[in-house]
């Protein structure tokens, strides 16, 4: 492959430059990438319309680093009170950031450059203090622009950051070349410093306590519990499996129409049931990410405030329709107690388990990337049991990556399209939901996780039968 590496250095100008303590969604990921050794980088990529020039890509890159502070943003590290070094960020109000150019030639493979550039934006470590938190790369082939990846740095932005990014491109004039041009103000959020400062005034001190209270009521829920099977442990450490269900989309969107609630509440209802009836754990436990936006100010806010929030739901004796009810109220609760200080929380955990003389075990995430709860819900069509039947037979489960760094025992990432574009299934294809189970496998036992994965599809297909 014959490719050519080249560099635009693309200034930006932005108001509320300053230096100050990370917000807790910063200083939580922070953390998270120093326990685990993951970047935990966040990479988007898409094909580009015909005919788009350069200066255009660049004057996009200038119009969001200059409107969003958190793309600004840079680490320094000062002393800690334990004698070590602890981050703050520092926002710039003036500098440049780089527009990666990648050229190559006509017959070289488009798809297999996209990948390394991914790749490479997800594997590599942002150097914070020296960095901005945004890499932007065009792929061109024969000199004409055809894919462009964006690599972010989750310390600094969330997932739900992106598509306020992604919003906010609403007013980005395409005609204005380089120059960058907005046809309408930045929105009037708040800075990342400013949310900082919030969380650390006597207000923020009290929601912080009031939120860890919460956890320690849910942690007293909890009782004991540990894997029937023994987990042998593979290398690399951590695996994936894969699922593709348009019958799990279908079912859950049914369950939700029959209960009045949206398919995220149903989809934890059926994660319940499956870890009762595969683990033997009951109550269940799951963190889920809380993005926070629903707090004043926050709605269109591009900056890292997502948290974890703790979910603990109760199967025993209970048709699944309770199940829903009471996972969206466990929902309803980890959201509001999903914005605390992430040292704090950390503690509270350490205590919890020296008090109990063991782990507690509650590195179990599930994570619903979906829009809105999921593709196709706002059409208004609610599919019926035979709808869920006839598609239950193109469910895919296999196992893909294996890495030596992940991060928790049980990792569910549910997206409404796979992010890795070579798992995406060719011609029309019915709504589905997009899995990626990550495991430890020193925690638990790869068939295990399999019989879980399909017990969760079987959940929701029984209860649409229902």
């Amino acid at each position: 492959m014959a490719v050519v590496v080249s560099e635009i250095a693309v200034a930006f100008e932005g108001a509320g430059g300053g230096a100050g303590e990370l917000t807790w969604g910063q200083l939580g990921i922070w953390r998270r990438t120093q326990q685990t050794g993951r970047t935990m980088n966040l990479v988007v990529h898409m094909p580009l319309e015909p005919g788009v020039p350069v200066a255009e890509l660049a004057g996009m890159l200038r119009f969001l680093v200059s409107r969003h502070p958190a793309l600004r943003t840079r680490l320094r590290f000062v002393a800690a009170p334990d004698g070590g070094l602890r981050p703050q960020q520092v926002i710039a109000e003036a500098g440049k950031v780089p527009l990666r150019i990648v050229d190559l030639d006509d017959g070289d493979e488009l798809v297999a450059a996209v990948e390394e550039q991914r790749s490479r934006y997800e594997l590599d470590f942002f150097d914070y203090e020296r960095e901005f938190p945004i890499r932007m790369a065009v792929i061109r082939q024969s000199g004409t622009p055809v894919h462009l990846v964006i690599g972010y740095s989750h310390v600094l932005l969330d997932g739900v950051g992106i598509r306020a990014l992604a919003g906010d491109l609403e007013h980005f004039d395409r005609a204005g070349g380089e120059a960058g041009v907005a046809t309408a103000p930045p929105p009037e959020v708040p800075s990342p410093l400013d949310v900082a400062q919030a969380q650390g005034a006597p207000s923020g001190r009290r929601q912080s306590s009031r939120a860890l209270r919460y956890w320690a009521a849910q942690l007293d829920r909890l009782t004991g519990w540990q894997a029937a099977e023994p987990a042998v442990g593979e290398e690399p450490r951590y695996w994936e499996l894969v699922g593709y269900s348009p019958a799990m989309e279908l079912g859950m969107r049914a369950v939700a129409a029959r209960t009045g609630v949206g398919t995220t509440h149903v989809l934890l209802a059926a994660y319940a049931v499956a870890v009762s009836r595969v683990f033997g754990r009951d109550p269940s436990l799951a963190q889920i990410v809380v993005g926070n936006r629903f707090r004043p100010g926050f709605a269109e806010l591009a900056s890292q405030i997502s948290q974890h929030g703790i979910c603990v739901v109760d199967v025993a004796d209970a048709a699944f329709d309770e199940v829903v009810a009471r996972a969206e109220k466990a929902v309803t609760g980890a959201s509001f107690a999903g914005y605390y200080d992430p040292v704090e929380c950390d503690a509270l955990l350490a205590q919890v388990a020296a008090q109990r003389g063991r782990p507690l075990g509650i590195e179990w995430h599930l994570n619903d990337r979906r829009d809105n709860a999921g593709a196709g819900e706002r059409d208004g069509v609610v599919p019926d049991a035979r709808d869920v039947d006839e598609v239950l037979p193109l469910s895919k489960w296999y196992w893909g990556r294996k890495v030596p760094v992940f991060d928790g025992a049980l990792f569910i990432q549910v997206d409404s399209e796979p992010l890795v574009p070579e798992r995406r299934i060719p011609g029309v294809t019915p709504p589905a939901v997009h899995l990626e189970i990550w495991i430890d496998t020193r925690s638990f036992a790869v068939a295990q996780i399999e019989a879980f994965a399909r017990e969760m599809e079987a959940v929701v297909v029984e209860a649409a039968r229902a």
